[in-house]
C-alpha cells in the first residue's frame, strides 16, 4: 500500500502557491515555506496591483512568445494553460475581464483577490504554511532529497521539494535569488540572471522633465543602429531617468537578447522612435494639426496643440521639432508643420542601458532547461526535487506570459511531486 508523498514547497508566490495546492489536492502532505510574513508579496505587486494573470490566447501562442526556449513549456502549458487558468479563477470566485492586447485581468481590478484566492485554494486544499521560515540547504540522500533546512539548522524531512523561489528581480517581494543557490548545491547549473523586463535609460535628459507622464495608444519602434529590430503598440511612460511601461518592457527583452546580456548594451547602439499619432499618416496629421492651428489662431503655437497632446508634452516635441513656440499659429508655415509632423511620428531617444536587476519585472536566466524534465518539472540530477516558475531559466514577453508559465509548473511540479509515493498520474488543476 502506497503512503502519501511528503512536500516541501519552497515559495509562497505564484508558481508555489499553485504547487501546493495542486499536490495538496493529489493527496501528499504539503508545507509550504515562505521568508516573508505572507504569502504572494511580487503577485500583489504585478499588472501594477492589479494583476494580468494569464492571456486570451493558445498555448501554442504563448510558447511562441516564450522564444527561444517556450518549447521546454509545453507539457506544463497544455496541463494548466490560459482558458483553464481563467475557469479556475472563475470557479475561486474572481470573475475575469479582458482588455488590450488579450490580457486578463480580475475584474475587481484587484491584486489581492487573485492572491487570496489561490492562497486559500491552496489552504483549504490541505496546504500548511510556514511563514518567517527561509530554507538555507536541500537535506539530501545520496541522489535523492531527503528534505529542508532552514537557516536555523532545523530540519524537516521531505521525500519531494519544489523550489518556487521566483528569481532575483524586485527583491523586496522576497525574490533574492535563493532558489539558484539551492539549485546549485544540487549540483544544477544556473546562467546567470539578468533583467528580461526593465525599464530604459536613455542618453537624452528630455524625458525626465516628463516624468510621471503616460501615455496610451502609441507605438514605439526599437532600432539596432537604423536596422528596425521590433514594434510595439500600447502603453507607455516617461520616468526620470528615461522611459518604462509595458510597451517600453516587452522591447528591453529584445534588447538585452540583442545584446546577448543585458549589461552588454553599448550607450548609443540602440534607439526607440514613438509614434504619437500611430492611426495617422503623415498627410492626415499634417491636416490635422493644420486645423487645429486654424482654430487657434489668435494663440502662440506652444497654446495651439493641446488638442492634440497633452499639455506637458506639447513644448517638448515643439522644441525637439527645431520650432519657436512662441510663433503665432497664424504663422506657422508649411516647413514648420512639416518638421513637427516628424517629431510627432518619430520621436526619437538613444538607448543608454535597461536599468538594473532588481527593478526588473522578470529575471533572465535561472536553471539549466536541459538538466530538468519538462514532462515532470522534476531534476535530472537529483530525484524528488522540482522547479516551478521564475527560477527555471525561460522568460517571456509582458502581458501576462510569465505569471501563466508560473501557475502552469507550478501545477504541474504539485502534481509530479504528490505522485512519487502515490504513483498517479494526471495533471490537473481542481478548484
Amino acid at each position: 500500500m502506497s503512503t502519501a508523498s511528503v512536500v516541501a514547497v519552497i515559495g509562497a508566490g505564484a508558481a508555489g502557491l499553485m504547487a501546493a495546492a495542486a499536490a495538496a489536492s493529489a493527496g501528499a502532505n504539503v508545507t509550504v515555506y515562505e521568508r516573508n510574513r505572507v504569502a504572494g508579496q511580487k503577485i500583489l505587486v504585478s499588472g501594477k496591483g492589479r494583476c494580468n494573470f494569464t492571456r486570451d490566447c493558445s498555448v501554442q501562442e504563448l510558447v511562441e512568445g516564450f522564444a527561444p526556449r517556450g518549447a521546454f513549456l509545453y507539457s506544463a502549458l497544455s496541463s494548466l494553460g490560459p482558458a483553464q487558468m481563467c475557469s479556475l479563477m472563475d470557479n475561486l470566485g474572481v470573475p475575469y475581464k479582458i482588455e488590450r492586447g488579450r490580457r486578463v485581468f480580475p475584474a475587481s481590478d484587484r491584486a489581492y483577490d487573485v492572491r487570496d484566492a489561490l492562497y486559500n485554494r491552496a489552504l483549504s486544499s490541505g496546504a500548511r504554511f510556514a511563514f518567517g521560515r527561509r530554507i538555507a540547504r536541500l537535506a539530501t540522500e545520496g541522489e535523492a532529497i531527503a528534505g529542508v533546512i532552514d537557516t536555523r539548522g532545523a530540519q524537516a524531512d521531505a521525500n519531494a521539494v519544489i523550489i518556487a523561489t521566483g528569481g532575483a528581480s524586485y527583491p523586496g517581494t522576497g525574490s533574492t535569488g535563493d532558489g539558484y543557490a539551492l539549485a546549485v548545491q544540487a549540483g544544477h547549473g544556473v546562467h546567470e540572471p539578468m533583467p528580461a523586463l526593465v525599464p530604459i535609460e536613455t542618453v537624452e535628459t528630455w524625458p525626465r522633465a516628463l516624468a510621471g507622464l503616460s501615455l496610451r495608444n502609441v507605438e514605439v519602434t526599437l532600432f539596432d543602429a537604423e536596422q528596425e529590430m521590433s514594434r510595439e503598440f500600447g502603453e507607455m511612460l516617461f520616468t526620470h531617468f528615461g522611459v518604462s511601461g509595458p510597451i517600453i518592457l516587452t522591447l528591453s527583452r529584445a534588447v538585452c537578447q540583442a545584446a546577448r546580456s543585458c549589461r552588454r548594451v553599448q550607450p548609443g547602439r540602440f534607439s526607440l522612435s514613438i509614434d504619437l499619432k500611430p492611426a495617422l499618416d503623415l498627410a492626415t496629421l499634417d491636416r490635422r494639426v493644420q486645423r487645429d492651428l486654424v482654430a487657434m489662431s489668435r494663440k502662440q503655437l506652444k497654446n495651439s496643440l493641446d488638442l492634440l497632446l497633452p499639455r506637458a508634452l506639447v513644448p517638448m516635441v515643439i522644441g525637439l521639432a527645431g520650432v519657436d513656440g512662441s510663433t503665432p499659429a497664424n504663422q506657422v508655415t508649411a516647413a514648420h508643420r512639416a518638421a513637427l509632423v516628424r517629431a510627432l511620428k518619430q520621436l526619437r531617444m538613444t538607448v543608454r542601458r535597461p536599468r538594473p536587476l532588481e527593478e526588473a519585472i522578470v529575471t533572465s536566466g535561472g536553471v539549466e532547461l536541459r538538466q530538468v524534465d519538462p514532462r515532470t518539472m522534476e531534476s535530472k540530477l537529483v530525484s524528488g526535487l522540482f522547479f516551478a516558475g521564475e527560477v527555471l531559466d525561460v522568460d517571456g514577453p509582458t502581458g501576462g506570459y510569465n505569471l501563466q508559465a508560473a501557475f502552469s509548473t507550478g501545477n504541474l511540479a504539485g502534481v509530479s511531486a504528490a505522485g512519487r509515493r502515490q504513483g498517479k498520474s494526471g495533471i490537473v488543476a481542481q478548484a
